[in-house]
């Protein structure tokens, strides 16, 4: 992999409040680009001030979506330390992601090298406030300049870094889903278990009818017979049926999420039921009505735990228990975010120092 050259900035933006953040609006004063050319391999990478790319009309990811990017954050702690939570996961998704969509292969310790030396630069962007963080952004691009359907010659890797508040504007208040069964997101043998920017593209159109209806995300059902539950759009999903904690299984149209893996392995340590299998909605409905759902959550990256407190489905809205937070989903919110500002202890081994 090649050696990163660092170009400083000579014109630093000045920081935005942190108790107005909000998500994705800012962005810290350098990027990290990479550049590939078949052949070549991968022979240019740059750390320099953030600004807009100069890219030809007919590059190819304008064309045929072949794009695909990552999402993680880095934490400041009380005493200052700048911390990750599994970013070795993230990479290694990434080039799941990489593989499906034909990009070629970036070396995991060469990304990681890049992320510290970007975040080494950039420290003093990461916020302090509670519940803030700084996010981080890697993605891969099709650049070669052509028309006609084929796996481009030509690549851009970058990492952007924006400082951020929380995801929901109502924090970790219950959010309210819209379970869509007219659009579909991902059938297996597609890219649903990718983070392909498609993916983002194809879920707009069930986003804007939930909007519409007054609700903040959908709840994706498969592509196939359209009544077994996937995902939300930006989040894994959980549910507390009887005690116990169901999530829908990886089946090839889900994102395997770091979050998800971190919540299923949290249950364990502390002797929770847990199980992956296939949910029917109308069991989630029939559950609802009888008393045995006592809990949703979503969970992923940007929100980490999200407590779900009503659904809409088929025109019908259901309320989990009171519409309030679970005991669970408080639990995990409290451990995830506790071991991800370094606050409680991290059993697993899931924080990595940037060393500042």
């Amino acid at each position: 992999m090649p050696k990163i050259n660092v170009e400083l900035t000579k014109n630093p933006k000045p920081k935005p409040p942190e108790n107005a953040l909000g998500f994705g609006k800012y962005f810290t004063d350098h990027m990290f680009v990479a550049e590939y050319e078949e052949g070549k391999g991968w022979f240019k990478a740059d750390i320099k001030p953030y600004g807009p790319l100069a890219m030809d009309p007919s590059a190819m990811v304008f064309h045929y979506g072949q794009a695909v990017f990552e999402g993680l954050k880095c934490y400041r702690a009380a005493d200052g330390r700048l911390l990750l939570f599994r970013p070795e996961k993230n990479l290694e998704r990434l080039n799941t992601s990489d593989e499906r969509m034909c990009i070629p292969y970036i070396d995991p310790k060469f990304s990681m090298e890049a992320l510290i030396e970007l975040l080494k630069i950039d420290r003093d962007w990461v916020p302090s406030a509670p519940g803030t963080s700084l996010y981080i952004r890697p993605f891969v691009i099709a650049t070669e300049n052509a028309l006609g359907v084929h796996v481009s010659s030509r690549y851009l890797f970058m990492i952007i870094l924006s400082p951020v508040g929380a995801y929901y504007e109502s924090g970790l208040d219950p959010v309210k889903l819209c379970i869509e069964d007219e659009y579909v997101r991902a059938v297996r043998g597609g890219t649903g278990f990718t983070k392909s920017s498609a993916n983002y593209a194809i879920s707009l159109k069930g986003q804007v009818k939930a909007y519409e209806k007054g609700y903040e995300q959908v709840l994706w059902l498969d592509g196939v017979e359209r009544r077994y539950v996937e995902e939300v759009g930006s989040m894994n999903v959980f549910f507390k049926i009887n005690g116990e904690i169901v999530t829908p299984a990886l089946s090839g149209s889900i994102l395997p999420g770091v979050t998800r893996d971190s919540v299923l392995r949290l249950a364990e340590m502390r002797g929770l039921k847990t199980s992956e299998r296939r949910i029917d909605v109308a069991e989630l409905y029939d559950a609802c009505k009888n008393g045995t759902l006592e809990e949703a959550f979503g969970s992923g990256t940007a929100a980490v735990i999200s407590p779900i407190g009503e659904f809409n489905w088929d025109d019908k809205t259901f309320k989990i228990a009171d519409g309030g937070i679970g005991p669970v989903s408080r639990w995990m919110y409290d451990e995830l975010t506790g071991i991800q500002y370094g606050r409680l202890e991290d059993p697993f081994g899931w924080v990595t120092q940037v060393p500042i």
